[in-house]
C-alpha cells in the first residue's frame, strides 16, 4: 500500500488502568477465564515515541526499572508494530522508545498501555489511517486489557475483559496506589484462584456480570457509593500468594481510604479517597510508612497523540 511516512518522531500517552470490580468465572478449556470488569483509566501513563526504521526495536526508560524487560520479538510492543505492519501491508520497520512510569506485572495494564500506545504511533507514523474498529480488533489479540488501552475512560469488559462497552461516569475519583516493589504473574494468580475455588467446592459463575451498584456508583460519580462496591475476584488469590498485601490494605483504610482493593491480578493496592485533599493525606501516611504511593485520578483518556 501506499504510506505517507512521517520522519518525525510520533509521541503517544497511554494510561494505566484499574479494575474497580472484577468477577472471574470458571477456566474455560482454552485455558483462558471469562471475567466481568470496570475499568477506569488512570492519570499514570505509558510515553511511547516511534522514529521510521528499517528494522522493529524497542528500548524503555522511565521512573521505574526496566531493567527485567524483554526488548527482541517477544515484546508486546514489537508485538503490536508488526500486527499492524502485517494487516496493512507496511513493509518498513519502527524504532520505539517507551518511558514507562506503570507498576511492572502490577495489575495495572502497563503492558497493554505500551501496546496500544504503539498501535496509534505506528498508524500515525506510517500514515495507515485505520478505522478505530481495527484499531480495537488488532488490540484484543495481543490481549484482554489492550482495547480498554486504546479507549481510555470507564468501561465494562466482559469475556476475556476484551469486550467493551462504555460506562457513563461522571466528576472524578481520586484513587492513591499502593505499588509493591514486586510484581505477580497474572496467570499464576488465576491458577491460584482455581485452585482455592477446587479446594474450597465453590460454585463459580458461567457468565459473570458487573453488580448494578457499581454501575450507579459511577453514573453517580460517588465515591462512597462506589467504595461500598469494589470488588476483585482475583485479591483472594494474590493475598495468598502475596500475604504482606494484606496489611497494607489495612494501612491505607485506617488512614482515611474509603475502601481499598487489589487492582486487576496484582499486586498493585488501589485506594479510593472522598477527594484530592484526603487523597495527598493518605499518600503522605503511605509514604511516611516506606510504602511507594502515587495519587492518580479517573477516568482519563485512552492512547492518544500528543505534540512533539
Amino acid at each position: 500500500m501506499t504510506i505517507a511516512w512521517t520522519e518525525e518522531a510520533v509521541h503517544v500517552r497511554a494510561p494505566g488502568k484499574i479494575n474497580v470490580f472484577m468477577r472471574v468465572g470458571d477456566v474455560q478449556p482454552d485455558g483462558y477465564h471469562d471475567v466481568a470488569t470496570a475499568y477506569q483509566a488512570v492519570s499514570l501513563y505509558e510515553d511511547v515515541r516511534a522514529w521510521p526504521d528499517d528494522e522493529f526495536s524497542v528500548a524503555f526508560g522511565g521512573s521505574i526499572d526496566t531493567s527485567g524487560l524483554v526488548t527482541d520479538g517477544s515484546n508486546l510492543a514489537i508485538r503490536a508494530a508488526k500486527l499492524l505492519a502485517r494487516a496493512t501491508g507496511v513493509s518498513g520497520g519502527v524504532r520505539l522508545e517507551i518511558d514507562k512510569h506503570v507498576p511492572i506485572a502490577g495489575g495495572m495494564g502497563g503492558g497493554s498501555a505500551d501496546a496500544a500506545a504503539t498501535l496509534v504511533a505506528c498508524d500515525a507514523l506510517w500514515g495507515t489511517a485505520l478505522p478505530k474498529e481495527d484499531l480495537l480488533a488488532l488490540a484484543a489479540q495481543l490481549g484482554a486489557d489492550v482495547p480498554f488501552s486504546l479507549t481510555g475512560g470507564t468501561a465494562i469488559g466482559t469475556g476475556r475483559g476484551d469486550r467493551l462497552s462504555p460506562a457513563l461516569a461522571t466528576g472524578s475519583f481520586h484513587w492513591v496506589l499502593a505499588v509493591a516493589e514486586f510484581g505477580l504473574s497474572t496467570p499464576g494468580v488465576y491458577g491460584e484462584l482455581d485452585r482455592i475455588r477446587a479446594e474450597d467446592g465453590r460454585n463459580v459463575p458461567r457468565s459473570p456480570v458487573v453488580d448494578a451498584e457499581v454501575l450507579q456508583a459511577l453514573r453517580a460519580g460517588d465515591p462512597v457509593l462506589l467504595a461500598q462496591s469494589l470488588h476483585n475476584d482475583l485479591q483472594e488469590a494474590a493475598l495468598r500468594l502475596a500475604p504482606g498485601l494484606g496489611g497494607i490494605l489495612e494501612l491505607g483504610e485506617s488512614h482515611g481510604a474509603l475502601s481499598g482493593l487489589v487492582s486487576g491480578s496484582g499486586p498493585t493496592i488501589a485506594f479510593l479517597a472522598p477527594d484530592a485533599d484526603s487523597a495527598l493525606e493518605l499518600q503522605v501516611a503511605l509514604s511516611a510508612a516506606r510504602l511507594h504511593a502515587i495519587h492518580v485520578h479517573g477516568a482519563v483518556h485512552g492512547a492518544r497523540v500528543l505534540p512533539n
